[in-house]
């Protein structure tokens, strides 16, 4: 499944091989409230024809039209800003105070669309620099704390899955957590050393691995833009992933099960060296409290979880399912339990 910026890269792509002027256009800055994030790019073709969004609407709007007017007329990549005075933010639809700044590149056979689509492919987090005077373009790899900026007369751009979700297990939930996340542009990698669970897996654009789980988390080198999320039941699986992740950068490390199988998968960690700091860092019973039953349900729930905290959202605003409220239980059910 495709992220919308990258099916603006393919789309730019395929105007260019059909011999059809077009430009790309990047928010590099924002002040204030904006509709899409820095980094959010949009395709225009000569006729007219858009493909991505910067601002929700209105700005597309103005950017047609100015296309349709005089085509696509620019020589050189050029930086503009929209919504700087309360007029223009009414026009363009922005909220109140807000601003946005723009590169607009025509693209040609030298702005290296097409390499870039295949170091993307590889799973490679690209960096793009853009000569401004020129036009000129280069590509390289990026760090992980790569970002959008213009200096010294460069635009520089960072492409590719900036974060990347490490899947501990090849089952139903995994299938949809995967689906989930791909679309909201992780870089997905499944792991799961049981045969029976990789026969019947067959998920585009998300990489199926073997190996065994310790082995891939120390592997992945795990950074801040990492989560890892054990869904096997095994202890055999989950354990040798949490152990290795908790003691990682990743931001996210999470594991199914009841509240009482993670009691007891805390203790268990504690025997391979993990203190109460590292599994504070447990996300168990995992997501956020949703109701959630299906396993598409449980899959909304941990991405939610995994935003929230991505998004550095405060704990207290959140109901982790591990808070959730019980079933009630009844009196025939308790004396059975007893």
């Amino acid at each position: 499944m495709d992220s919308i910026d990258l099916d603006v890269l393919k789309t730019c792509d395929a105007w260019l091989s059909a011999g059809r002027r077009c430009q790309l256009v990047t928010v590099i800055k924002t002040w204030g409230s904006s509709p899409r994030p820095i980094g959010a790019t949009l395709g225009v073709c000569e006729d007219g024809a858009v493909v991505g969004s910067v601002s929700g609407g209105c700005i597309e709007d103005d950017l047609i039209a100015r296309v349709r007017a005089g085509g696509v007329a620019l020589a050189l990549p050029e930086v503009v800003s929209y919504g700087i005075s309360a007029d223009e933010a009414h026009r363009f639809g922005l909220p109140c105070g807000g601003t946005i700044e723009l590169s607009i590149e025509p693209l040609t056979g030298d702005s290296r669309i097409r390499e870039l689509l295949e170091r993307l492919a590889s799973g490679e987090l690209v960096e793009r620099r853009v000569l401004l005077a020129s036009g000129a373009v280069t590509l390289s790899s990026a760090s992980a704390g790569a970002v959008v900026s213009v200096e010294d007369g460069v635009l520089t751009t960072v492409h590719g899955p900036r974060w990347r979700l490490f899947i501990i297990g090849a089952g139903p939930l995994s299938r949809f957590l995967a689906q989930v996340a791909s679309g909201m542009d992780y870089r997905v990698v499944v792991c799961d050393p049981r045969e029976e669970y990789r026969s019947g897996w067959n998920l585009p654009g998300v990489e199926l691995v073997h190996t065994m789980p310790d082995d891939l988390v120390i592997e992945a080198r795990l950074d801040a833009r990492s989560a890892v999320v054990a869904l096997t039941h095994d202890p055999k699986l989950d354990d040798l992933a949490l152990m290795e992740a908790l003691k990682s950068d990743a931001f996210y490390v999470g594991a199914i099960g009841s509240r009482l199988n993670n009691e007891k998968r805390r203790e268990r960690l504690k025997l391979f060296d993990l203190d109460e700091t590292h599994l504070a860092r447990l996300h168990g019973p995992i997501g956020i409290y949703i109701g959630s039953k299906t396993p598409s349900e449980i899959a909304i729930s941990i991405m939610a979880e995994m935003t929230a905290v991505k998004n550095g959202v405060p704990q207290h605003l959140l109901v982790p399912h591990a808070a959730a409220p019980q079933p009630a239980v009844s009196a025939a059910c308790a004396v059975l339990a007893a």
